[in-house]
């Protein structure tokens, strides 16, 4: 009887210890985006009903159309990071919590120092159409550009965007507004700057995606994610990570031209009646100059 009683709590300790092994594999290969997409990761396992998840980091050199594959595939990744748009979310379940609240849909511009006057002049959205932009190939975010009528180059690695801005290639390399000064910083042999006046904005959620097969996992997040909306733990690791703080103090969101696009390829699940998951560029204290407002071209 002993040994049957030992054997049942070996199984059962055996049984504890594989689930709070249980492994998430994600891949960080020079995205600027991981590090918060992985910390927002972590708070909705932290409140979720299974908070045992284990993160595995993968470095791999892969391509997002790659990450995508092995993410649908359940290959060599159980979960990826994305803007988001209808043909991403037929091959992937999406969870529906954007993470930067929207703040990649305000895109400003990374442009070469010396080509500054050039944006000065730029009074109309038909003069922004006349400049070409940078892409990577698989972003929804260059089909949405190309859908309000802008010409985009593409390239399949995201670090030489910025060379090809540079050098020439194209005129600006739009970047959500709490982006471009770390990768600019990272940068500081390249002859860079963000451009001063100007802003794009589109609807653009950013989300976790898992496997359409991982169900359990998508629960998870979802369920941890409201609770950590719900408790205001989301929005404090949103205001309190560095990038967005330089948002704040650097971008000037309040002062730039904006120009409102449309997104023809989000998808009509998009949570947008729910104003809490959205960021309102207009909640940000302005101490000098409160009546400051956008100027807003549709």
């Amino acid at each position: 009887m002993i040994k049957i009683i030992s054997l049942c709590f070996i199984s059962l300790v055996s049984v504890q210890i594989f689930a709070a092994e249980k492994n998430i594999r994600v891949n960080d290969f020079s995205d600027p985006n991981a590090a918060y997409a992985i910390k927002m990761l972590k708070l909705a396992i932290a409140h979720s009903d299974n908070p045992h998840y284990n993160i595995d980091i993968s470095k791999e050199d892969l391509t997002q159309a790659r990450v995508n594959e092995e993410v649908r595939s359940g290959g060599l990744l159980d979960l990826c990071w994305a803007s988001s748009d209808s043909e991403i979310e037929s091959q992937l379940r999406p969870i529906r919590i954007p993470l930067f609240k929207g703040l990649l849909g305000y895109r400003i511009f990374i442009i070469n120092k010396n080509n500054q006057h050039r944006f000065d002049n730029i009074k109309t959205l038909a003069d922004l159409k006349q400049l070409t932009l940078g892409q990577g190939r698989t972003w929804a975010d260059g089909r949405i550009l190309e859908a309000n009528g802008f010409k985009i180059i593409k390239t399949n690695k995201y670090p030489g965007l910025f060379h090809m801005v540079e050098g020439g290639r194209f005129d600006a390399f739009p970047r959500g507004v709490h982006e471009p000064f770390s990768e600019l910083e990272a940068r500081p042999e390249l002859n860079l700057a963000v451009e001063e006046n100007l802003m794009v904005y589109y609807r653009m959620p950013f989300y976790l995606f898992v496997s359409p097969n991982n169900q359990s996992l998508a629960k998870d997040l979802e369920v941890g994610f409201e609770r950590a909306i719900a408790n205001g733990e989301f929005d404090k690791v949103f205001y309190g990570d560095k990038s967005i703080q330089d948002v704040m103090k650097k971008a000037n969101m309040k002062k730039r031209k904006l120009f409102k696009l449309d997104n023809p390829l989000l998808s009509k699940e998009t949570p947008v009646d729910r104003p809490e998951l959205w960021f309102d560029p207009q909640s940000i204290p302005d101490e000098t100059t409160t009546n400051n407002q956008s100027t807003h071209i549709e």
